[in-house]
């Protein structure tokens, strides 16, 4: 991994990394939970780039445990279907925006844009331990990518399943909740091209022109820790890419093909909500 070459805040508002714990028996908690702090997050320009970047973030903490929608570690999401071994969810995700100017490999090209993306997951609930304390899920977001500017552009889909172990009090230690999580990744072609084509009027002697071709784009590892004390959140987390036969790894803005980022962060409660509601054993609690 190359060194840090520079500070940043990013257009990204908030860092959630918190693993859930898993309540053996119902019980009755807050409709809605919020809290605000400060985090911070290392990583590359985009996946394969080569720079790395430290960015300082405000962390808002907010919990909703509605019946359909909800907001949590997983994000915000309104569930369509949720039976005992499967559920249907709306999920986001988003991706920062990076100045060409500040990026070798793409100097010369246009900026990227932030962007947003909206989706369906299905979730196939695959065990559970006795006590609930752990789990074992298989989680498919299917989104689609658009573009954060005057005239949003759709980049076709990303498609990112993996199987979550989530284990509630690891290693005994009381309130310690760990989480890990690995799959594959896949992308449609406008979704490749945006990160990783270069158009012919933009090819120099090192940086020839290419077309990205949409599929496979690699691996993503995750491990994350947290802990909810009575007045305040703290979390971890650190992820691992790995894109060695990816579609686009001969592509020249491709500079690293493995690579690791993290983030940390904590988050003091300030106000809650008067009303109680019955969270279920197993469920996605804050």
């Amino acid at each position: 991994m190359s060194p840090i070459r520079k500070v940043a805040t990013p257009w990204l508002a908030a860092l959630v990394v918190s693993v859930v714990p898993i309540a053996a028996q119902a019980e009755e908690k807050p409709l809605w939970e919020f809290g605000m702090g400060v985090g911070a997050m290392v990583f590359p320009d985009y996946r394969g780039s080569d720079e790395v970047n430290v960015y300082p973030l405000p962390l808002p903490y907010f919990v909703y445990r509605g019946q359909f929608l909800k907001a949590d570690r997983e994000g915000l999401r309104g569930e369509l279907f949720d039976k005992r071994y499967l559920e249907l969810s709306f999920s986001m995700g988003a991706t920062i925006p990076v100045s060409s100017e500040d990026n070798d490999a793409r100097e010369g090209m246009p900026n990227l844009r932030p962007t947003l993306e909206l989706g369906p997951s299905l979730d196939v609930h695959l065990w559970r331990s006795d006590d609930s304390g752990m789990k074992l899920d298989l989680v498919m977001p299917l989104r689609v990518p658009i573009t954060l500017e005057s005239s949003p552009k759709a980049l076709g889909w990303s498609f990112s399943p993996r199987l979550n172990l989530d284990i509630e009090n690891v290693g005994g230690h009381e309130g310690w909740n760990f989480g890990v999580g690995a799959g594959p990744l896949f992308g449609a072609p406008k979704y490749h091209e945006y990160f990783y084509s270069v158009a012919p009027r933009y090819a120099t002697a090192e940086r020839p022109a290419y077309e990205a071709r949409g599929g496979y784009s690699g691996m993503h590892f995750i491990a994350a820790i947290s802990k909810r004390f009575p007045g305040y959140w703290v979390g971890a987390y650190m992820r691992y890419d790995n894109l060695r036969n990816a579609v686009f790894e001969d592509s020249p803005l491709v500079r690293q093909q493995n690579y690791l980022t993290g983030g940390i962060g904590i988050a003091w409660m300030i106000t809650q909500s008067k009303r109680m509601v019955e969270v279920q054993p197993g469920a996605v609690a804050e």
